[in-house]
Order: C-alpha cells, then sequence, then structure tokens
C-alpha cells in the first residue's frame, strides 16, 4: 500500500503520461512527464524506472476503466439505461483518451495480453444488447459489430480543446443511442 503522497503523486504521474502521450506521442520525454506531473525526475523514475513500464500502467488503469463501465452497465436493472450508460462512457473515456491506447498497443505490441480481458469485455457487452433487445428497447438488428463500429468512430472526432471533444464525443454516443434504440 502506498502512502498517501506517494499514491497521490502515482495518480499525478499517470495523468500527466497518459495527457501528454496521447498529445504529443510516446517519445515524450520523461523529464516532461515529470514537469507536467509536478514532480521530480527522482520521483518519477523511483516509481517507474522506463518509459514502457510508465506506458503500461497507464494502459492497465486504462482498460480497467473500460471494463469498470461495462459492470456498471451489466448491474443496471434497466437494460436500456445499462446499455446506454456503457455506450456514453465508453465514448466519453475514448474522447479522453486522444489516441494513447492505440499508440500504446502499436508501440509495445507485447506489453500486456489482454485479449482475455478484451473478450470478456465484448461478450458483456453483446449481453447488454441482448438484453435490451429481449426489453424492446434495442432495434432487433443491432449486432455487436455495430457498437464497436460507433466506438471505433467516436475516436476520430476532431476538436480544438479537451472539453469540446468531449462534448462532441457526447453529441456522438446520444446520436448512435437514437440509432439503436427500438
Amino acid at each position: 500500500m502506498l502512502r498517501s503522497d506517494a499514491q497521490d503523486n502515482r495518480e499525478r504521474v499517470l495523468d500527466a503520461a497518459r495527457a501528454l502521450f496521447a498529445t504529443e506521442g510516446l517519445d515524450v520525454p520523461m523529464r516532461e512527464i515529470a514537469r507536467r506531473a509536478g514532480v521530480g525526475p527522482a520521483t518519477l523514475y523511483r516509481r517507474f524506472p522506463t518509459k514502457e513500464l510508465l506506458a503500461t500502467e497507464a494502459f492497465e488503469d486504462q482498460m480497467r476503466a473500460c471494463y469498470a463501465i461495462v459492470d456498471e452497465g451489466l448491474a443496471d436493472p434497466d437494460p436500456w439505461h445499462g446499455f446506454a450508460l456503457v455506450v456514453e462512457r465508453l465514448c466519453e473515456l475514448h474522447a479522453r483518451d486522444r489516441g494513447f491506447t492505440a499508440a500504446f498497443v502499436s508501440a509495445f505490441p507485447h506489453a500486456l495480453d489482454f485479449a482475455a480481458d478484451r473478450a470478456r469485455a465484448l461478450k458483456s457487452i453483446a449481453e447488454l444488447i441482448r438484453r435490451a433487445q429481449d426489453a424492446g428497447r434495442v432495434h432487433p438488428d443491432v449486432v455487436l459489430d455495430d457498437v464497436i463500429l460507433v466506438l471505433m468512430a467516436n475516436n476520430g472526432i476532431q476538436a480544438p480543446t479537451p472539453a469540446a471533444r468531449v462534448a462532441a464525443s457526447r453529441r456522438f454516443a446520444a446520436l448512435a443511442l437514437r440509432g439503436f434504440r427500438a
């Protein structure tokens, strides 16, 4: 268990790393990450001795956030609300991601084997679709690939600021959900 100040530093470093990796790519200097996080280089390197370790931990956090969203949707007793929550929140998470996940997987293809976790998440999203269809809330011809297509298209949203990108992503998710609704 990390001390509270060490945990705060870890979170600041990971937040800074995700933001910089997304905007500058994975070649951003570690010193710049430390500066953006408001910690010294020694603090950064003590916790993350290599950029690959830092990027891997940032990616794992991102994946945990995705899985938590899907689990929250599955736990919702209202099939439409659970499905809509997953689409909206995954779109927003991807809008904030700004390409970090794609850059990570491209740069470190063997750093993690998340295929089983991804398969579990996709199976859960398919279950959300099925439940919402059974309740008559999602159009019967909607399939998992349709949701994946929406998430991939959401990744292409461009906007001048992070806030504008998130707002555009929310609008995009709302439009997609209208198309999915029965």
